[in-house]
């Protein structure tokens, strides 16, 4: 055995063909790997979610264009480590890379402290990230990058892995491993390659005898047995952050604030709780209370403001309220619904009366003629087309079964008629 080294880290690949997933930027003819192969790489971020291989990537791309390679966390690291790193890369001729690990924790003044030394060509930056840049990067230091997103690994890579994993744990601890069942792992890793190999490693120790049968039964018998060891690579701020969003989306306000609080006690930036809080009012809650979204959007600002720790009782406020409002889900679904038929159906046609007649020309084509200005009309409604032909009729927003969207939906059915199906 080697120690305490996790079988995620054991397992890492050792050259871009054996890495896996994230095909569209590394596979055979992708952007990155073009680049890679060319050996003239850019600053970049790499944005996706944990454990999709943002870290191995970074480190693989340092070993195929043999550069010297550095690595902070931004967690324990300051501008005089940054700084430290920056006088050893001028030594070696400008040459380095230096890895950033969640580069959204860094201050506006370390990430300053990077920006020479990035502009001038001193270090190439590969910073990692789960954080949307836009928001936790600075716009100088963004604007000097390329932003790559890198996606969950899908089932196929998944299994790939487990197999992989399966093979190295009969060589490591001698014992014959069968995985009979594999649903519970691929659900509880969510598509992070670590979880995946945590659990399955997890799974095997926990088993004495030399033949492991793993079922869904055991792996969820063991992990919920070893919650806090199955946590040693982190995966517990992803957890929190999902049973919080959950119980609020839940309705359970109690549930809502106790991990509110974990994730304060645990020194969560407070910015990425109100931003997630600003997205479920929306998602979650929608029209079924617009003033949800009000709230969630002046908690972002005040938490913006103020810091902590006061901060917590403004977090406390919205997360309560929230989860106390009346939920619907219908202007996510309405959004996705649309987005999905515009894919399928491209660019239709808008009705001529309803296009832009800025121009004589576009007048006498018929751009505009005949709409009718709602405002001149009773109830401010004159039934007219505004969908393109080929989708009149199509009912794309379908409000939520509460007090305030069921107002909406008798509104729009004295309005509409049977043309929807309100």
């Amino acid at each position: 055995m080697s120690g305490n080294i996790p079988l995620a880290e054991k397992l890492r690949p050792e050259n871009l063909d054996d890495y896996l997933g994230q095909s569209q930027l590394v596979g055979k003819g992708a952007v990155l790997r073009k680049s890679i192969d060319s050996g003239n790489i850019p600053s970049m971020i790499l944005w996706g979610p944990p454990g999709v291989g943002k870290t191995t990537l970074a480190s693989l791309i340092s070993l195929q264009l043999m550069r010297p390679f550095y690595t902070l966390s931004a967690i324990s690291s300051g501008v005089k480590d940054v700084r430290a790193v920056i006088g050893k890369a001028k030594e070696s001729g400008g040459n380095a890379i230096l890895f950033i690990d969640e580069i959204h924790r860094f201050s506006k003044s370390q990430q300053d402290s990077l920006l020479g030394a990035v502009e001038k060509g001193i270090i190439t930056l590969i910073g990692a990230t789960t954080e949307n840049p836009s928001f936790e990067v600075i716009s100088p230091l963004l604007s000097r990058c390329q932003v790559y997103i890198l996606k969950d690994l899908e089932k196929p890579d998944l299994i790939t892995l487990m197999n992989k994993g399966k093979e190295f744990l009969e060589k490591e601890t001698g014992k014959k491993i069968e995985i009979k069942e594999n649903e519970a792992l691929l659900r509880i890793s969510g598509g992070d390659a670590r979880k995946l190999l945590n659990a399955l490693e997890l799974a095997v120790n926990f088993e004495e005898s030399n033949k492991v049968t793993i079922t869904n039964e055991k792996i969820l018998s063991v992990i919920q047995q070893n919650l806090a060891l199955y946590d040693k690579a982190g995966e517990m701020h992803y957890d929190v952050i999902s049973a919080f969003i959950k119980s609020v989306r839940g309705s359970d306000p109690n549930a809502a604030v106790y991990y509110l609080a974990r994730m304060i006690e645990g020194g969560e930036d407070p910015k990425f709780i109100a931003r997630r809080l600003v997205i479920l009012a929306s998602e979650d809650i929608g029209n079924a209370n617009p003033n949800a979204l009000l709230l969630a959007t002046n908690c972002f600002q005040a938490v913006t403001m103020i810091g902590m720790p006061e901060s917590r009782i403004i977090l406390s406020q919205t997360a309560a309220y929230l989860a106390a409002s009346p939920k619907s889900n219908a202007a996510y679904l309405a959004i996705n619904k649309a987005q999905d038929l515009v894919r399928k159906t491209g660019d239709l046609p808008v009705p001529l009366a309803i296009r832009n007649a800025p121009t004589k020309l576009m007048k006498e084509a018929g751009y505009g003629k005949d709409y009718k200005y709602s405002h001149d009309f009773e109830q401010n409604f004159f039934h007219q087309e505004f969908l393109p032909e080929k989708l009149s009729g199509t009912k794309i927003y379908d409000p939520g079964n509460n007090a305030r969207e069921n107002e909406q939906r008798t509104r729009l059915r004295a309005l509409w008629k049977k043309k929807y199906g309100y």
